[in-house]
């Protein structure tokens, strides 16, 4: 499967984005989905994943109640709607996918999309 993250921009403290996660190759209905970022000088972290039925969804303590992870299986895509940006969101965002269970971990992703770039200015 080929994933293809997208959406990322500079945006001003307070601020939303949407980023998507574009899934194409094997069945994406299929697949289990998590969202990960890595700032400058620290390690990738989890932020967000959803089941392939979408029955099941998990944030990091960091992004609760300001970020929004779905998924479009009509459209092979995932999102991550962000709200209330602040500068420590500052990253690069993936998209990773499993076909077993929500991916939370580096090891647990089978497969990787290239990153988008978020940026939030104070």
């Amino acid at each position: 499967v080929q994933l293809q993250a997208s959406g990322g921009g500079l945006v001003q403290a307070g601020g939303s984005l949407r980023l998507s996660c574009a899934a194409s190759g094997r069945t994406f209905s299929s697949y289990h989905m998590g969202w990960f970022r890595q700032a400058p000088g620290k390690e990738r972290e989890y932020v967000a994943g959803i089941s392939w039925s979408g029955g099941s969804i998990s944030y990091a303590d960091s992004v609760k109640g300001r970020f929004t992870i779905s998924r479009d299986n009509a459209k092979n895509t995932w999102y991550l709607q962000m709200n209330s940006l602040k500068p420590e969101d500052t990253a690069t965002y993936y998209c990773a996918v499993n076909d077993r269970y929500i991916p939370r971990t580096l090891v647990s992703a089978d497969y990787w999309g290239k990153g988008t770039q978020v940026t939030v200015s104070s």
